[in-house]
This record gives structure tokens, C-alpha cells and sequence, in this order.
């Protein structure tokens, strides 16, 4: 049975493409856009469809008209980078990014203990490296000296390290014995003793695989649904996830058991982990594949898409772990978690899977091997038009990786929220030379031609959406909004920065046949915005949320 048709008038309708002027007004039936642009134009469309194939009413019924008070509508956000369970998870968490010193941490920390003297653990997450003195690095005597009597684990802001307590380290099992996982360190004093300072894939290992055996199924069912409702409210219609795993399956495979569809698209990339062996490597990737056709053969994948594969090549700067092609202020010169004689293969085999890539690379060298791997795939198997590969985070890249990506149709997916001026300070002191003026390049990367799409990496940074194009629109911070702007030179036009929120990451997650674009065909998911970038000043999206979104037509939030 056919839905009404509805036309949404007076508004005004960004439809994805920076370069198209604006529409007045759109409809909808099944689902799907039936047309934009004028109003008369849109009504002659609508009604000419209008109750065709309902089974009541005829066929000629006008089409029902819905006045939108002149707001601003987009195609639904797609979220170009996310971690679904540990923001849900995270939303629940001891919040730390605007704790300024390791006192006002150990302060936070008692209160959630206080408050909840049952609690089996304390967990909080978003704390920055700023809140330490020269040379000082996070300690478990730091956090015992809060909650001494129940494991405390810390994800740093950028969620590649983990502070712990000295419980946490018991509970965790972590000795002297303990080895180093690949691509990863146990921070230990001199004695060999870990200090509760976990690196890398250290933090994945032992501290989130951790917390992942001692969360039950109804754990992850509830961080699921917080994620999607957050997302729903600040106009997210279809996310990148990429820390896909078993966890997560099964996690989205109980939603789509239950209810048959998604609350919104999910495009997911599985986290592959350096193991050190190449045949280990290989034969994840043999198994990810066919998790893939398993998955699309049962619940199709209109919901949920097992898209890649990411592999996660480096650290980051505030920790020093990030591939630089030149050494840090303190003179450390970290190598690749992935070391290119694994690389290389693996990401031919992930390729002629099919499988798209992923690939973190926030230092300099570590996107020159991204680009090397990218071309080693198109040597071995050949062009191919629907590869789009995808490098994240680009926080420092060089001049020529920015050439190479455009030359090798390669996407940059990089986070505003990642350059809020207020969480910069450590970052630029780590790198200690002009390369610290020098990051998160937009400018360069539009004026390559390289697709851009734009996102959170939620929860290393605030997932809202209005907030995250502030800063692309400004430069300037959301946290801390009495700081200067960080070279504003970057700043994309209002146009430039809805494009590369919406048609940007569906064409960079191949969904941009259905996604993307308010035209007609397309499935109707958008957002009506509570402000109006095109018209009003950037300030004017300042801590907003959707006014109304809506997925396939239907008001997903707020909700019906």
C-alpha cells in the first residue's frame, strides 16, 4: 500500500550538490523524493502520482502540504566516522575534556564513586593530554589516589590511549610477563612495572577487550540505541562505523532479528588488528569477506553494509605515536603500526575481495603508506571505477600525499571537531615547529579536487552536527569559544561544508545512488535545521539540534 504524498513548502532546500542553487519545496511518497525545485513545479509532480496504486482514495487526491516556516533542509547528514557502541557507551561515561587539571579529574572520579558506591568500575573517557605538567604522563597512583578500590579505565580524547588504576591493571591481568601487542606498549617504570599507561593497541587489547568481556548483550544493546538516538537527534540519517567487530555484529544482528531494518543506514568498515604474521593477516581478511556475503545474504543491505576494511597504520600527535616523516619536538620518530611488508599484501588481498579500504593515517608518513598501499591495489588488480578508497583523520599531511590522493581518486575523511582550537594546544606543542600552523588542511585538499567527507569520530570529539560545521565554517572553537580561530584560511563556504556533511560521505561509502541528494529517487532521509547557515552567522548553529529528522520519509525525531 502506497503512503501519502506529502510536499514540504516554503523552505529552504540545500539538495547536496554545493554548485545547485537552492529549491522552495519538495515531496515525498513511499519513501522515496518524488521531485524538488519550485513550488509549482513540485505540486504538478506530486499530484500527478498522488494515491496512484493506494487502494483508497483516487488517483487524482491532492497531495498533502506541510509549510516548513522558511527553515533550512539538507539530505540527512551522513556521519563520515564513528565508533557506534563505545559512543553509546561513552555517553554514560565519566566526561573529561573539560577537566583542565589531573586534580579536577580525581575530583570527577570520586563523585562517580560517591554517587554510585555499587558500581563494579568507574569508567570515564575524553581527558587530554593538556591537563599534565612537562614530561608528566598519566599514572595508576594518580587515579588510586581517587577511586583505589575498583578498576578505573580513562580513554584519552582521541581514543588511542587508555589511563587505568591499579586495580584496573590487576583485573586486566597485566605483569611484568605481560608482552606488548604489535603496534602497541604497556608504559612500564623502571623496575618493569606498568605505570597504568597504555598505548595504542595496548589500549585495544587489554583495556578494551576488558570492558568488552564484561559487558553483557543487554549492555551493548543499550549503547547501541543511545548512539542511534543521539545521532537521530542532531540529524544523522546513515554513519561510517569503523571499529566494526564480532561485538558489533551481533550487536546490529539482534536489532535486524528484532525489527527487521535499522534506525539508521550503517556503513561499516572491520577493524583488522596488525598481528605480525602475514598469513594471520591474510586469512582475517578471507574471513571478513565472508562475514560480508553471510551478512548481505541474510539482511540484505539496505540497513547494514559490511562495506572494508580499516587498518589503523598509526598513533596519534598528542601521544607522539603518529608516523612523521620528520621527528617530534621531544625527537621521537615512531614507526607505522602497520609496517608496509604487511601493508602491501594484505591490502591487495582486502582489494580483490572487493573490500573497500579504510585507513587511518594521521602523520605524514603514515598517509604516504596509505597512498602506497592504494596504488599497490591498483597495480596488482587493476582500475577499478567503484574502489574509493579512504584515508581518516589527515591531521598532518604533506603537499604531495594531498597530489597523490587526488591523482588516485582517493577520498579525505577528516573531523572538524579534531581542530576545535581548545584541544589544539598539546597537539601543536608535540610537533614544536611550523608543522603545528600547518594542520588539518581543507583548503588544500578542495583545491585538489580530493572528495572530502567530513565527520565526528565520535566519541573522540563531540558527535553534534551543528557544532562540527560550526567549526568547519569558522575555525574557531566550540569548547572554549573565547579562543582565536585556528588558521581560518581553511574554512570552507556554507555550500562546500553541507555538501561534504551529506552527498561527500555517501558517495565515499558508495551509497551516493540513494543517499546524499534531495532528488528524485533518492530515499527520503533529511534533516530540518533549527539554523540556516546559507543566511545566518555560523554562531547561529551553536549548541542546536535537528529541528526535525527524517529517515525514508518518516519523522525520526523527534520521535512520532
Amino acid at each position: 500500500m502506497s503512503s501519502p504524498t506529502k510536499i514540504y513548502r516554503n523552505a529552504t532546500v540545500f539538495t547536496g550538490d554545493a554548485e545547485v542553487a537552492p529549491r522552495e519545496a519538495f515531496a515525498v511518497r513511499d519513501g522515496l523524493f518524488v521531485a524538488a525545485g519550485d513550488l509549482a513545479s513540485v505540486r504538478l509532480a506530486a499530484n500527478a502520482g498522488a494515491g496512484a496504486g493506494s487502494g483508497s482514495g483516487s488517483a487524482t487526491e491532492a497531495a498533502e502540504e506541510i509549510d516548513l516556516g522558511g527553515a533550512l533542509v539538507t539530505p540527512g547528514i551522513t556521519e563520515g566516522h564513528s565508533h557506534m557502541l563505545m559512543l553509546g557507551e561513552a555517553l554514560s561515561k565519566v566526561q573529561l575534556r573539560d577537566a583542565k587539571t589531573v586534580g579536577e579529574v580525581q575530583e570527577r572520579l570520586a563523585a562517580a564513586r560517591a554517587a554510585n558506591p555499587d558500581a563494579p568500575r568507574i569508567l570515564g573517557v575524553s581527558w587530554l593530554f593538556d591537563i599534565f605538567e612537562d614530561g608528566e604522563q598519566p599514572t595508576a597512583a594518580m587515579l588510586d589516589a581517587a577511586v583505589p578500590d575498583v578498576p578505573v579505565l580513562l580513554d584519552a580524547n582521541d581514543l588511542h590511549s587508555v589511563w587505568v588504576n591499579t586495580a584496573a591493571l590487576e583485573a586486566m591481568g597485566i605483569t611484568r610477563e605481560t608482552p606488548d601487542p604489535v603496534g602497541g606498549e604497556i608504559v612500564r617504570d623502571e623496575n618493569g612495572d606498568a605505570t597504568g599507561f597504555l598505548l595504542e593497541t595496548a589500549a585495544v587489547k587489554y583495556g578494551w577487550g576488558y570492558l568488552d568481556s564484561v559487558a553483557t548483550d543487554e549492555d551493548r544493546d543499550g549503547f547501541l540505541r543511545n548512539a542511534f538516538d543521539a545521532y537521530l537527534e542532531t540529524g544523522v540519517t546513515a554513519v561510517t562505523e569503523m571499529s566494526f567487530g564480532e561485538a558489533e555484529l551481533a550487536a546490529y544482528g539482534r536489532v535486524l532479528d528484532r525489527e527487521g531494518r535499522l534506525p539508521l543506514v550503517v556503513n561499516a568498515h572491520w577493524l583488522l588488528t596488525a598481528s605480525g604474521d602475514l598469513e594471520t593477516d591474510l586469512a582475517e581478511v578471507a574471513r571478513v569477506a565472508e562475514i560480508r556475503d553471510r551478512v548481505a545474504a541474510q539482511y540484505g543491505d539496505r540497513w547494514l553494509r559490511i562495506a572494508g576494511v580499516k587498518f589503523i597504520l598509526d598513533g596519534v600527535i598528542d601521544a607522539c605515536t603518529a608516523a612523521m616523516r620528520a621527528p617530534y619536538a621531544n625527537g621521537a620518530m615512531p614507526g607505522p603500526i602497520w609496517e608496509r611488508e604487511f601493508a602491501l599484501p594484505v591490502a591487495v588481498a582486502a582489494d580483490a575481495a572487493g573490500l573497500q579500504f579504510a585507513l587511518h593515517a594521521i602523520g605524514d608518513e603514515a598517509s604516504t603508506i596509505a597512498l602506497d598501499m592504494v596504488q599497490e591495489a591498483i597495480r596488482v588488480n587493476g582500475p577499478r571505477a567503484d574502489r574509493r578508497p579512504r584515508v581518516e583523520h589527515l591531521e598532518y599531511v604533506a603537499d604531495d600525499t594531498i597530489a597523490r590522493m587526488a591523482a588516485l581518486g582517493v577520498t579525505a575523511s577528516m573531523q572538524p571537531v579534531h581542530c576545535d582550537p581548545a584541544v589544539l594546544d598539546n597537539w601543536q606543542a608535540q610537533l614544536g615547529d611550523a608543522r603545528g600552523d600547518e594542520g588539518f588542511p581543507w583548503h588544500k585538499f578542495r583545491a585538489a579536487g580530493v572528495t572530502l567527507a567530513l565527520g565526528t569520530d565520535a566519541p573522540t570529539a563531540p558527535h553534534e552536527a551543528p557544532n562540527n560545521l560550526f567549526i568547519a565554517l569558522t575555525a574557531k572553537s566550540v569548547l572554549d569559544r573565547e579562543r582565536a580561530p585556528y588558521q581560518p584560511e581553511r574554512v570552507f563556504q556554507p555550500e562546500q561544508a553541507l555538501e561534504a556533511f551529506t552527498l561527500g560521505p555517501a558517495w565515499a561509502t558508495r551509497r551516493d545512488s540513494e543517499l546524499g541528494r534531495i532528488a528524485t529517487g533518492y530515499r527520503a532521509s533529511f534533516v530540518v535545521w533549527e539554523a540556516n547557515p546559507l543566511e545566518e552567522s555560523p554562531e547561529a548553529l551553536l549548541d542546536k539540534s535537528a529541528a526535525e529528522t527524517f529517515v525514508d520519509g518518516t519523522r525520526a525525531y523527534p520521535a512520532p
